[in-house]
């Protein structure tokens, strides 16, 4: 029962943080869009969220797949040599132990 209450009470803060950056975004665009381009228009919450969804698609990515960050940290990791790979595993490794004891 306690699990069930949990998901429910994480599904509801997931919409509702869902809502306050659709409504964010909605409100910034209506505030900033029109009055620095001619033409432009204000648009409505569903807008927001469309538009809200395409900026996490073309700049942040998915969970899962890292965007951007993750591919740097990938690239910086490569070019590690077997040494400096060992040097921060072992580094990481102490920093973690040393976490999970306080």
């Amino acid at each position: 029962m306690n699990f069930r209450i949990r998901c429910a009470g994480k599904a509801l803060l997931v919409v509702v943080a869902i809502g306050v950056l659709g409504w964010v975004v909605m409100t910034l665009w209506n505030w900033v869009i029109p009055a620095l381009f001619v033409g432009a228009r204000a648009i409505d919450f569903a807008h927001a969220l469309g538009l809200l969804v395409l900026s996490r698609i073309l700049f942040g990515g998915f969970r899962g797949h890292g965007g951007w960050r993750e591919r740097r940290r990938w690239r910086k990791w490569e070019a590690m040599t077997p040494e400096e790979r060992e040097h921060f595993q072992t580094a990481w490794r102490s920093g973690r132990d040393r976490r999970a004891g306080d």
